[in-house]
């Protein structure tokens, strides 16, 4: 079982904006791979839960509802409740250090300030589990805590639905088989 886990804040408020591109990422995916499978939703463990069957490979498609900053007390649960391997985890969120748009694919690294990622590499206890991050820049003169609760414009929105198009092909590769490593290459 693979689980991709898109952060974001719960809340018609917050819906479409730039630190919820996690969320977002995981609408498209829905939509993307749910068409043709079987699809369960599943509200536990305080998380918006989408379970796919997809090519014979289950997949969870997790929204935390803890708020940002709190993310890794919903993920923790899932991964102990569904016995999942942290190999097999991918979180997508937003960074403020990329240009918008940017797609960034690792294996492992820190949090690198983003605190829903402080939070679940504090529950999981590890660094070394899979990330996408895109970009949706910083404006220097608003405050972060400001600008990453604003919506994107109708030019930001397009730019960010390409890249999260693209995120999506990335993930779908990876949950038919393809190595990480070739999608980091491909990607980016």
């Amino acid at each position: 079982m693979k689980i991709i886990v898109g952060l974001g804040n719960p809340g018609k408020k917050y819906e479409y904006t730039k630190h919820n591109i996690g969320f977002l990422t995981i609408d498209n995916l829905t939509k993307k791979i749910g068409e043709n499978s079987m699809i369960k939703d599943i509200s536990k463990f305080n998380a918006l839960i989408t379970k796919i069957s997809h090519n014979n490979q289950q997949v969870l498609l997790v929204k935390p509802l803890t708020y940002m900053n709190l993310s890794g007390e919903a993920v923790r649960p899932i991964l102990d409740w569904y016995k999942i391997d942290i190999e097999d985890m991918i979180i997508i969120y937003d960074d403020l250090d990329l240009p918008l748009g940017k797609i960034r694919i690792r294996e492992k690294g820190s949090a690198g300030g983003h605190n829903g990622m402080k939070s679940i590499i504090q529950n999981v206890g590890t660094d070394q589990f899979k990330r996408i991050r895109i970009g949706i820049d910083r404006k220097e003169e608003i405050p972060v805590v400001d600008y990453v609760l604003t919506p994107f414009s109708a030019q930001e929105k397009t730019v960010i639905e390409k890249s999260i198009n693209t995120v999506s092909d990335a993930i779908i590769d990876w949950i038919n088989g393809v190595d990480f490593k070739k999608i980091m290459s491909t990607y980016q």
